[in-house]
C-alpha cells in the first residue's frame, strides 16, 4: 500500500492560526520522509473577482516561509477539494497512492472537502488531529466528528509517530 502526506493550503494568506500547527506539520513532514512516504504540497489559487487573498503569482499564494518544503510535489487547486487539480489527481494514480495522512487548513473548508472526496473515491483517509487548523478553532471538534462520519481515522501525530516507524 502507498502512502503520502498531504499538506492543504499552508500559505502566506492562509489563516493566522496556522502558527499553531507549522511545528506539528514540519514534524510529520520529517515522519513522512524518513518512512519513504509521498509528501505532497497542495495552493489554493484565488480566481474569483473580488477576492483579496489567495492571488496567483502574489506572496499570499506561496507556500508558507516556515513551512518544511522537502519535495517538488506541489500542486496548485482552484476550487476547496483537492482532487479538482488534475495534476494532484494523475500523480495519485501514477504513484499508485491508496492511503492519505491529511494536515492543513481549513478545516471548515478545503480540508473538509478532500476529505470527503477522498473518502467518496473509496481512498483510506488518516486526518492529523493536530495537524490542521481553522479560522474559526472552534470548530474544529465538530470537523473531527465530520470527518470521522465519513470514515476518516483521526489520529495525533504522536500517536502517528510512535505507532508507525
Amino acid at each position: 500500500m502507498k502512502e503520502a502526506l498531504v499538506i492543504i493550503d499552508i500559505q502566506n494568506d492562509i489563516t493566522k492560526n496556522y502558527k499553531g500547527i507549522i511545528g506539528n506539520i514540519n514534524q510529520a513532514i520529517d515522519w513522512a520522509d524518513s518512512n519513504d512516504r509521498h509528501v505532497i504540497y497542495i495552493r489554493h489559487e484565488n480566481l474569483s473577482a473580488g477576492t483579496r487573498t489567495l492571488k496567483p503569482n502574489t506572496y499570499g499564494a506561496e507556500l508558507a516561509s516556515d513551512l518544511k518544503i522537502i519535495s517538488k510535489n506541489v500542486f496548485t487547486k482552484y476550487k476547496g477539494n483537492a482532487l479538482t487539480s488534475e495534476e494532484f489527481a494523475n500523480f495519485i494514480i501514477n504513484n499508485e497512492i491508496s492511503e492519505f495522512y491529511i494536515a492543513g487548513a481549513d478545516a471548515t473548508a478545503c480540508v473538509k472537502s478532500t476529505c470527503y472526496n477522498l473518502r467518496k473515491e473509496n481512498y483510506e483517509v488518516t486526518v492529523l488531529s493536530d495537524c490542521i487548523t481553522s479560522w474559526d478553532k472552534k470548530k474544529i471538534p465538530e470537523m473531527i466528528q465530520y470527518y470521522e462520519s465519513k470514515g476518516c481515522k483521526i489520529i495525533s501525530l504522536s500517536d502517528l509517530i510512535g505507532s508507525i516507524k
